[in-house]
């Protein structure tokens, strides 16, 4: 859920502040980044460790868990704060990141084609389509993430709202497998929607031609789908110099011509 998150801020931050994620970037704060993931995620998993809460056999005894059944201080104070600070927090946040993705990308689309009606043909510059294209892969991805591990949470909220005693083995075994299972489906959304996945597995991996077909078109544009919007956003803003200059210069002749 944080490398989820930390791709939602990306996202966010690449669209809708592109020069300042110029200046972010580097292979150094990535690294960073996924450094405090890891430690984050890190942090939680040891607290059962070191006394608060337990791990314990859940369901049909195949998996580990925290113990959200047992009523307890430790275990339901435990529970809550797991809920909010690792699931519900980043989905909020997330979500507050695609909502500003979405209304900037609308905002910047509205303005083009404001600047188009001067007389040229409006358009939607492809740097901003193929991080849009990117955002909402990941956008997919978080929603099947979200959607695998919901009913895992709200097994857990019932357990710690004092109703642990009505869940029986299958309802605690089947959402933690749905749960634990989301790790399979990301190749699979990607081999889906992704055009430079799809043809990178059909060069690498001939056996799976019959079950990932390539179109004539992911050819021509699976290369250009994964440009920088960083790299071109210097050339998008020189555009809309031009087309502003444009603009000014048919109304300027337009005045003297009057």
């Amino acid at each position: 859920m944080m490398t989820l998150l930390a791709i939602a801020v990306d996202r966010y931050l690449v669209i809708t502040k592109p020069l300042q994620s110029i200046q972010w970037a580097s292979k150094k704060r990535t690294v960073q980044v996924i450094v405090l993931v890891w430690l984050y995620s890190l942090m939680w998993s040891m607290a059962p460790i070191l006394g608060w809460s337990s791990y314990v056999p859940e369901g049909l005894m195949i998996s580990c868990t925290w113990d959200y059944i047992t009523a307890t201080t430790a275990n339901k104070s435990y529970t809550m704060m797991l809920c909010c600070f690792v699931f519900f927090i980043p989905l909020l946040v997330i979500l507050h990141c695609y909502l500003l993705m979405f209304l900037a990308i609308r905002s910047t689309s509205r303005n083009v084609q404001k600047l188009g009606s001067c007389g040229r043909q409006s358009y939607m510059p492809s740097a901003i389509k193929n991080e849009w294209k990117m955002a909402k892969i990941a956008f997919v991805i978080i929603t099947v993430y979200v959607l695998s591990w919901s009913p895992y949470a709200c097994v857990t909220l019932i357990a710690w709202a004092g109703h642990g005693k009505s869940l029986n083995t299958y309802s605690k075994t089947v959402p933690a497998v749905i749960a634990k299972a989301s790790a399979i489906y990301n190749p699979i959304i990607y081999g889906i929607i992704h055009p430079k996945y799809r043809e990178t597995i059909h060069k690498s991996v001939p056996c799976l031609r019959f079950l990932i077909r390539l179109p004539k078109k992911d050819s021509l544009t699976a290369s250009n789908f994964e440009s920088s919007f960083r790299a071109s956003v210097y050339s998008r803003q020189s555009t809309v110099l031009r087309k502003k200059n444009s603009c000014i210069s048919t109304v300027s002749t337009a005045e003297t011509v009057s």
